[in-house]
């Protein structure tokens, strides 16, 4: 399991990658944004990614295509817990009751969240 964190860069770019499912590094910034970022970064953005092992590569001709080594649902999982042990004293209720107080979630938010957790029990 792959306990590191990403940055938002890094993680702007496995977005990418969970999305395409494997791709070279002008595939991935076709994908991003405008301003677009310069080939160089986004190749040494890629390195460190495959340094944390959450991509991996396959030559292809001259280059490379990339791949995601980690499934995005467990990496959104291991930053949610993160999330809640951290800023929250590992209480998930005290994390809905933070969101709902400030009022940035809606009650059928909070009823779809119910809705999902009774489905897991």
């Amino acid at each position: 399991m792959n306990t590191k964190t990403l940055t938002k860069a890094e993680e702007q770019i496995m977005q990418v990658l969970w999305d395409l499912e494997i791709a070279n590094v002008n595939d991935v910034i076709e994908q991003l944004p405008e301003p677009k970022p310069a080939y160089n970064t986004v190749s040494t953005i890629i390195r460190i990614l495959e340094n944390k092992n959450f991509i991996g590569h396959e030559q292809k001709g001259r280059g490379y295509l990339y791949f995601p080594l980690v499934d995005k649902e467990v990496y959104s999982q291991q930053t949610a817990k993160k999330l809640v042990d951290n800023y929250f004293e590992g209480s998930f209720k005290s994390m809905v009751s933070f969101f709902v107080k400030k009022k940035d979630m809606d009650i059928n938010e909070l009823e779809e969240i119910l809705k999902q957790m009774n489905k897991k029990q």
